[in-house]
């Protein structure tokens, strides 16, 4: 296996070759010849002693060998992509790149004006990543994430973690429904009916699952979507109920005919956390985030509810 003769050129032909099933449409996605690029193919497979591609009559198809270099060939470039991006970030006189990743709670608050004040003072470039709490633990174990928000109560696995900021889940409804008076709700009032709510995989949708589990009931969620807007609309539209956080729901009070209601259980309030590896040994441009939003920290949610 000669290793040396491995080059970004051959892989990322073989990486199109192996999505499009096809030498010649993946020798023109990297402008390479069909002669040039049968060439590099072949040249790829003595290199690593293993025939890569099945090759028939109506195109070719990765052996298990040409899976796994595919694998590992996207892996590379994208982490080429991603050097390319963050030397050019230094050229133009960025000073560091904080890769952030965050559950949807916090994109509901503060965070995004926290995040857009603190580039404005430096120079630094955020990478975020919207993810459930649980990814955001793994990404920051496996170094995929260098700082995570996520909500309290999730298994931390040995990171560190210092405090946020708090959020409350409240109740919303449609305005012509039975509760639409009501200014206070308990969530076992609410589990008969059915719910709008987050991906399965989002914290609170496990979150909502666990308590409604608690009560001896499976939550029915009628729709799952993706953001806390699309929620709200839904309830407007009368198909279902939803449970999210207050600093969420605020920007949307008054519109689409939706009542807010507050939430009185014990777990209704929920904290929001900063977690890391290790805070003391953080690159200087991730330590001057964490400092930026530890005194920058939004409104309580609640606090004008």
């Amino acid at each position: 296996m000669n290793l040396n003769r491995l080059d970004l050129v051959s892989l990322s032909l073989f990486v199109q070759v192996a999505r499009v099933g096809s030498i010649s449409k993946g020798a023109e996605q990297v402008n390479l010849a069909l002669g040039a690029a049968s060439r590099r193919l072949s040249e790829l497979e003595a290199a690593l002693g293993t025939p890569l591609l099945e090759r028939h009559s109506r195109g070719v198809v990765p052996t298990v060998a040409g899976i796994a270099l595919r694998r590992h060939a996207e892996r590379i470039l994208d982490d080429i992509r991603q050097l390319t991006a963050e030397m050019s970030d230094y050229s133009r006189g960025l000073t560091g790149v904080v890769k952030l990743w965050t559950n949807t709670a916090a994109l509901g608050q503060g965070l995004p004006r926290q995040l857009a004040s603190f580039e404005a003072q430096h120079a630094v470039r955020i990478e975020l990543q919207e993810q459930d709490s649980a990814t955001v633990v793994l990404g920051l174990l496996d170094g995929r994430a260098e700082l995570g928000i996520l909500a309290e109560g999730t298994p931390l696995l040995g990171l560190q973690s210092v405090s946020y900021t708090e959020d409350r889940l409240v109740l919303a409804v449609p305005e012509f429904h039975a509760m639409a008076d009501r200014q206070e709700v308990e969530f076992k009032e609410a589990v008969s009916y059915e719910f709008v709510g987050l991906p399965q995989d989002a914290s609170l949708s496990k979150r909502l699952a666990v308590h409604g589990s608690e009560l001896g009931v499976s939550l029915r969620v009628r729709f799952h979507v993706r953001s806390y807007e699309a929620m709200w609309h839904m309830v407007g539209a009368g198909l279902g109920l939803a449970m999210l956080p207050w600093a969420a729901a605020q920007p949307f009070v008054g519109t689409d005919g939706v009542r807010v209601l507050q939430v009185l259980d014990p777990w209704a309030p929920r904290k929001l956390l900063i977690a890391a590896k290790d805070f003391a040994a953080l690159p200087r441009a991730v330590r001057a985030l964490v400092e930026h939003l530890k005194r920058n920290i939004p409104p309580r949610a609640g606090d004008s509810h």
